[in-house]
């Protein structure tokens, strides 16, 4: 079986951010950049995988943007992915969604994969588009937000997330693409040796110009924080005098009482 899992690199949530001159997304100097989480998961099943199906099997990493990302890749191929692919390109972040489904799908297209493994969104464009849009492109069939994961003899059994705490389970043959989400498994953390071992690994090249011929569908036409409001209010004292104090605040400020 030919796996192929792609990762995306991402702004680490704890950074402080704020837009860059252009004004259409980050101020990336002082920023620190990490794996996306749903595309741990997505690494996590890939290897996983693997390892059930033993080690003739491969598993290759994709991932789109400048050169910091072969961090990333370093990172999944110490978690036990077999190879990399760097598609090198520094405005990954001006892409649409349906650009970077068109890299992806170009590079997979005559390369044989079973199943294609990404997250469910990125932590910070958040579309949720790049995988599906990727299994249309390629005429695969898909199933999206997975926190369930078993292959058997071509098939797959996924169980996935809906609304309300409601799971749904779905069947579906290989070749096939799927969207992994929190709750999936535990992803590993590279021991030392996995991470020297990473060192030797082949991690390919390959210059966004020789997959895209894809124009851009959409633009960012403005990238900002949300307005600030005001500052809460915190009320101290006796139980009693606080709920006085609460209604009168409510009456004063709001139309929650009259």
């Amino acid at each position: 079986m030919k796996i192929l899992v792609c990762i995306k690199q991402v702004p680490d949530m704890e950074s402080r951010f704020k837009p860059n001159g252009s004004g259409v997304w980050f101020e990336e100097t002082d920023l620190a950049f990490r794996m996306n989480e749903y595309d741990e998961y997505a690494v996590e099943q890939a290897v996983r995988l693997k390892e059930q199906l033993g080690d003739a099997h491969e598993v290759t990493v994709l991932s789109i943007g400048p050169d910091r990302v072969v961090e990333a890749i370093k990172k999944a191929l110490a978690m036990g992915c077999d190879r990399g692919v760097h598609v090198q390109d520094p405005a990954a972040s001006l892409k649409d969604p349906w650009q970077i489904a068109a890299i992806i799908a170009a590079y997979a297209r005559d390369k044989g994969f079973d199943l294609i493994f990404t997250g469910m969104q990125s932590q910070d464009r958040g579309s949720a588009q790049v995988g599906v849009t990727v299994a249309e492109d390629l005429g695969l069939p898909c199933t999206t937000t997975l926190v369930g994961f078993a292959y058997d003899n071509g098939t797959i059994t996924a169980k996935r997330e809906l609304e309300g705490g409601v799971k749904g389970v779905v069947r579906v043959k290989t070749p096939a693409l799927v969207t992994c989400q929190l709750g999936l498994n535990v992803p590993r953390y590279p021991t030392l040796p996995n991470i020297m071992k990473a060192k030797k690994k082949e991690i390919e090249a390959i210059p966004v110009g020789d997959l895209l011929r894809e124009e851009a569908r959409t633009a960012t036409a403005s990238f900002h924080p949300p307005a600030k409001k005001g500052g809460g209010i915190v009320l101290e004292g006796e139980v009693g005098a606080l709920v006085d104090q609460l209604v009168g605040i409510l009456k004063d400020k709001t139309a929650v009482l009259r």
